[in-house]
């Protein structure tokens, strides 16, 4: 397994805001991705959901504080 590469927040949000990734929080409970959340973000159930219609290809940014 590779390790995760780690961009600056300012990079994130510029993907993010583009459209060309997803920012994820990281954080399997509704509870926890409130108190975290970030502009943009998505929750873990939300992705889960959203997981069979992404690309193969699609950029994906987990974050957990």
């Amino acid at each position: 397994m590779t390790e995760p590469v780690r961009i600056p927040p300012e990079e994130v949000r510029e993907r993010v805001m583009s459209g060309n990734a997803f920012l994820v929080c990281g954080y399997d409970n509704e509870d926890k991705f409130r108190e975290n959340h970030l502009e943009g973000a998505i929750s873990f159930a939300e992705f889960k959901s959203r997981l069979p219609l992404l690309r193969k290809d699609q950029e994906i940014i987990f974050y957990c504080n």
